[in-house]
């Protein structure tokens, strides 16, 4: 019989594979152009990642898994599950200590989410806070990772 992972091997293999199925989920994203294959890939990606960093992450990790999630979900015009997931980021980083990019992307979700709820309230309210905060960020290179991001969400609906 082969000898059992220790606790510690299995942490590291959840970690490598939140990691990896992160990175692949926001690559695939980040295509103008998807096959069927891909958007499937995409969502389970993100899925698997969150799964993951539930095993092993702290609960930061969760909160930014379910950006993911909220993103992926977006794109995939799935705006129940995009608006779930969005709000759950959320109410994590309005509520605990957060980066300013963190918050920022929250609300940046939040939008893109109510953006294909055709929630156009929604969608002003948390677009106009994402702009606002994602101005805000301190970390030039933050900032201008965020405000790139931003500009691929409708700014209106």
């Amino acid at each position: 019989m082969a000898d059992q992972p220790t606790q510690e091997q299995i942490a590291q293999w959840h970690r490598w594979f939140a990691i990896e199925c992160n990175n692949r989920a926001w690559s695939l994203a980040a295509q103008t152009a998807r096959t069927p294959d891909d958007d499937r890939e995409m969502r389970d990606s993100a899925h698997a990642a969150a799964y993951h960093w539930g095993k092993i992450g702290a609960p930061i990790n969760t909160a930014r898994a379910d950006v993911a999630l909220a993103h992926v979900y977006a794109l995939l015009g799935d705006g129940a599950h995009a608006l779930q997931s969005a709000r759950q980021s959320l109410d994590f980083f309005t509520q605990n200590e957060s980066a300013d990019w963190d918050i920022a992307f929250a609300h940046a979700e939040m939008a893109f989410a109510a953006a294909v709820n055709r929630d156009a309230a929604l969608h002003a309210h948390h677009y106009t806070r994402a702009r606002e905060l994602g101005a805000a960020i301190k970390q030039d290179a933050d900032r201008k990772i965020f405000l790139d991001e931003l500009a691929k969400i409708p700014s209106q609906v």
